[in-house]
């Protein structure tokens, strides 16, 4: 379903999984957790409890790969009965600080996309996440220069959004986001009267899934970042 991009002023970018590859990186780890745990439990079983981990310790640590290290470790120790070797939890350690020094990898059309509308709209970024992890991927990534204003929101939410359009004197009415996940780039916004783009990457998170039927009033899902061009 094509929605009216008329009067749109401002559009917000989602960075992990939108502007550059992350998901892929937690889905790799936490293989190599499993692997690391196999002598205590099943794979499933490693993989169930680590997710309940994380989502009970969201209120605690928020999103972005320390809160993720510190679950895996506490996943770790529960599932071992505080048994774990401390090389296994070192070793847990090293796989965190390998995330974070991970080389940005830009998706595809990223640039092509962001050289096209920075003379036309205000663009900014609106992210969640560990702070410091995000202002080193975007200085790695190269494309602060394309960007107005930079935001790592701890969560996304419709209050987060509102706040921050009214912070940034945003009417939501011209703004347009753009990003991966429909729970936190793209419905939140529908419902303030803004409107979004969805472009899903091929892995997403299990907390980020919606499973209800939506309606796409309001917002309109591309294939690739690319395909945006044709309407703005």
């Amino acid at each position: 379903m094509e929605i009216n991009f008329d009067g749109i002023n401002v559009i917000g970018f989602d960075a992990d999984d939108t502007l550059w590859v992350n998901e892929t990186y937690f889905r790799d780890t936490e293989d190599k957790f499993t692997n690391l745990l196999e002598k205590y439990e099943t794979k499933n079983k490693i993989d169930q409890e680590l997710f309940r981990t994380e989502i009970k310790n969201l209120d605690l640590y928020g999103y972005g790969i320390k809160g993720f290290v510190l679950s895996m470790i506490e996943c770790a120790l529960e599932l071992s009965n505080n048994q774990v070797a401390p090389k296994t939890v070192s070793a847990l350690l090293d796989l965190g600080k390998e995330m974070i020094t991970q080389p940005v990898e830009l998706l595809e059309g990223v640039e092509e996309v962001l050289q096209s509308l920075k003379d036309k709209y205000r663009l900014i970024v609106l992210t969640k996440g560990d702070l410091l992890d995000q202002e080193r991927k975007l200085e790695r990534s190269g494309l602060s220069e394309y960007f107005h204003h930079v935001e790592v929101l701890s969560d996304k939410k419709e209050k987060n959004y509102s706040d921050l359009l009214e912070h940034l004197q945003i009417e939501p009415d011209e703004f347009l986001m753009i990003g991966n996940s429909l729970k936190s780039d793209v419905l939140p916004l529908v419902n303030i009267g803004a409107r979004a783009v969805h472009i899903p990457f091929h892995t997403t998170w299990q907390h980020e899934e919606v499973t209800e039927v939506v309606d796409n009033n309001g917002y309109m899902t591309m294939s690739t970042l690319t395909d945006v061009l044709k309407y703005v």
